[in-house]
């Protein structure tokens, strides 16, 4: 049997329908508040009707939009105690040709709209001496990956962010966690070829894995998971 979670409510800014969603349905399950923030909350509908979350628009990488939105959701549902930043944005193409303002914008979501988030969790958290702040992050953390530039810069920054506030905010109480998601993950319009079974990384596999993660003893904490299918070859 699985050990209570020590937090009671929640917030995921970049909220979708894929691993945020089976992460808010596992965080629903066990009981805490949720609140879900992206830009379309229309979206979100469903999905907030089914786990019964409050849901806040925000554009991350507004510093007074993400102040705004923090300030909505203790007053809806309390200080989050769990925050998870799954926002990310990419721009495609030869590194010759990109669009500047593209790739700013790419990098903004990416990792300063991850800095605007921590930054207010830790805010909240650092008085209580709790909390957990985790971050999504992608093969692209580790991996440059050709045509992939910005989307690669903003997933490296954003997990040296991660590093940097585990060291910093893991003694005073908060475990920083961030997840690699180092392959392709299922979904609708991506399903799991038949010839190759489990080949794609499962949303709600991803997410028990963060629950396991919210789990740990501070004696053992992780500070990063790499989750990749059993048939990965790079």
């Amino acid at each position: 049997m699985s050990a209570p979670l020590p937090y009671k409510s929640a917030l995921i800014v970049g909220a979708g329908s894929g691993i945020s969603a089976a992460f808010a349905r596992l965080l629903g399950a066990a009981g805490l508040r949720l609140a879900l923030a992206a830009r379309d909350t229309d979206k979100l509908a469903p999905l907030a009707r089914e786990v019964g979350a409050h849901t806040f628009a925000v554009d991350a990488s507004d510093p007074q939009a993400v102040a705004q939105m923090f300030g909505d959701v203790e007053m809806r549902i309390g200080a989050p105690e769990v925050v998870l930043y799954n926002a990310s944005a990419r721009s495609r193409g030869p590194l010759a040709e990109l669009d500047p303002a593209a790739v700013q914008q790419a990098l903004m979501v990416s990792a300063y709209g991850g800095f605007l988030v921590a930054q207010q969790a830790a805010r909240r958290m650092l008085p209580k001496g709790s909390g957990a702040i985790f971050f999504t992050g992608a093969s692209a953390s580790v991996k440059g990956f050709a045509l992939s530039a910005p989307f690669a810069m903003g997933k490296f920054a954003l997990r040296g962010l991660a590093q940097s506030a585990a060291r910093e905010l893991g003694p005073q109480g908060i475990h920083v966690a961030h997840f690699i998601i180092d392959g392709g993950v299922r979904s609708g319009p991506r399903p799991v070829p038949a010839d190759k079974p489990d080949s794609l990384l499962d949303p709600e596999a991803i997410a028990q894995t963060y629950m396991d993660v919210l789990r740990q003893h501070r004696s053992a904490w992780s500070l990063e998971v790499e989750l990749r299918p059993w048939v990965e070859t790079f």
